[in-house]
């Protein structure tokens, strides 16, 4: 029998329960089965494309089926996928590690493999809160958040995030945290810079930390973009004050890039706009370029000696995962960090970043886009009722989905957060591709404040 998109969707739907989706929308909104990618299109079953404007969930920066890590993982299939990393070592996992400690902010000198992004954001938490009681601090327990964060879907991530609608349901099983009202510059007076917005919403930050110094283990925090709270962005003073207040209160720092890191706002790392050093750096997505599951946390040979110690003290940090430092994700992670050595796409990134800032103006003068922000390769529209008192859309109504579904109609895979729009495509993208993703969005956001 011949598989159709119809055929495929009916056999996916009587077996998959899929992420992030309420199932009951699939008896209107068909799923897509995807056949192939190549560069920034993916092709579904009957030959259909779609533009992947938000790098399959922010995780692909080089294009699909990109010759180069392809190869790589090609030649690495011939020499080993996997070996227990307890005890065993391989060279594509030294490699990475080497190649991530040279490239990291200074002072970062060790990396612990896990497979995502959640996994990484629960080795952070626990390495941090072990080395506190390693060295005899037991009483340093809490951990500080920001207001509207996200860090993950395992119960310790999803404690320390702040989205109400991924974190609420469970809320009876997550630990007590300490949540801090963020520096979101959606929220800036009228005339108000964002430095100026983030430096005065630091105060509340300085607080709590002086107030809680004694029982603080860490601070945790996306650097720049709180990417799942809807795009929202803000200055890099924020952090350099931040590092500056965990140092001064003896609290550790634990920077999430796992979404912004690798060029996505900028810099290869957010923190390096702040000139800063976190104590703890989580990694994932763009790691392996959208190939394979792979997460790094980079900590200090500070951190590592309190855990250096005899085994009868019982001190090893003992969190382990079977695939940790999977050989075929390490390889993958080293290609892609070969293709910014070899190519200057921060560079490129530049130029495309100010394309993107240049064409996505014009939702600045739609009735019914409160703000376009960006931060490097990320730019974001946020819909509205009202412009001018920025009332929002009821959230029963689902704006940003029609947008989500008139896109597709379109050939351009969106999926926005809510009623924002957001563009995260690709690093190999074209100017004139660029100019259909912004036209294609125009137009969905026009079909979709219609009453």
């Amino acid at each position: 029998m011949v598989s159709t998109n119809q055929t495929l969707a009916e056999r996916d739907l009587s077996v998959l329960w899929h992420p992030c989706t309420q199932m009951k929308d699939h008896e209107n909104i068909p799923i897509i089965p995807i056949k192939k990618g190549q560069g920034v299109w993916l092709e579904d079953i009957e030959g259909n494309r779609y533009l992947d404007a938000i790098s399959s969930w922010w995780v692909n920066l080089f294009g699909h089926a990109n010759p180069h890590i392809n190869a790589a993982l090609k030649d690495q299939l011939d020499t080993l996928e996997q070996v227990i990393f307890a005890g065993f070592t391989h060279e594509p996992a030294i490699q990475l590690a080497e190649a991530l400690v040279a490239l990291s902010p200074k002072g970062l000198s060790r990396c612990f493999y896990a497979d995502n992004g959640s996994a990484a954001v629960e080795v952070a938490l626990k390495m941090s809160f072990h080395y506190w009681r390693n060295k005899g601090q037991t009483h340093k327990t809490k951990f500080i958040t920001l207001e509207n964060s996200y860090h993950g879907e395992t119960l310790g991530a999803l404690a320390v995030g702040n989205v109400a609608l991924y974190k609420e349901t469970y809320a009876p099983l997550l630990m007590d945290v300490i949540t801090v009202p963020g520096p979101d510059c959606y929220y800036r007076e009228p005339g108000e810079s964002w430095a100026d917005y983030s430096i005065r919403r630091f105060a509340l930050m300085e607080q709590v930390l002086q107030r809680h110094a004694e029982t603080a283990c860490a601070v945790i925090i996306e650097p720049l973009v709180q990417c799942a709270g809807s795009m929202r962005m803000y200055d890099p003073i924020y952090l350099k004050l931040l590092r500056a207040a965990c140092d001064k209160y003896n609290i550790h720092l634990i920077a999430d890039e796992i979404a912004v890191g690798f060029g996505r706002s900028g810099t290869l790392f957010a923190c390096e706009q702040a000139e800063i050093s976190p104590d703890f750096m989580c990694l994932s997505k763009g790691l392996t370029g959208g190939y394979l599951p792979l997460s790094a946390v980079l900590t200090t040979d500070q951190v590592y000696q309190a855990f250096y110690d005899d085994y009868q003290n019982l001190t090893a940090f003992l969190h382990s995962h079977s695939y940790t430092g999977n050989a075929l994700a390490c390889r993958a992670g080293l290609a892609t960090l070969e293709i910014f050595q070899q190519q200057p796409i921060l560079e490129n990134n530049s130029q495309l970043a100010a394309f993107m800032a240049k064409i996505a103006a014009r939702f600045n003068e739609h009735p019914n886009v409160a703000e376009v922000r960006q931060t490097g390769m990320i730019v974001a529209i946020e819909l509205v009722k009202n412009k001018h008192t920025r009332e929002t859309y009821p959230w029963q109504e689902r704006r940003g989905q029609r947008v989500y579904q008139y896109a597709l109609s379109k050939g351009v895979l969106l999926r926005p957060l809510g009623n924002v729009i957001y563009f995260m495509p690709p690093y190999i993208i074209t100017e004139e591709q660029l100019l259909m993703l912004v036209d294609v969005a125009w137009d969905g956001i026009q079909q979709a404040v219609k009453d």
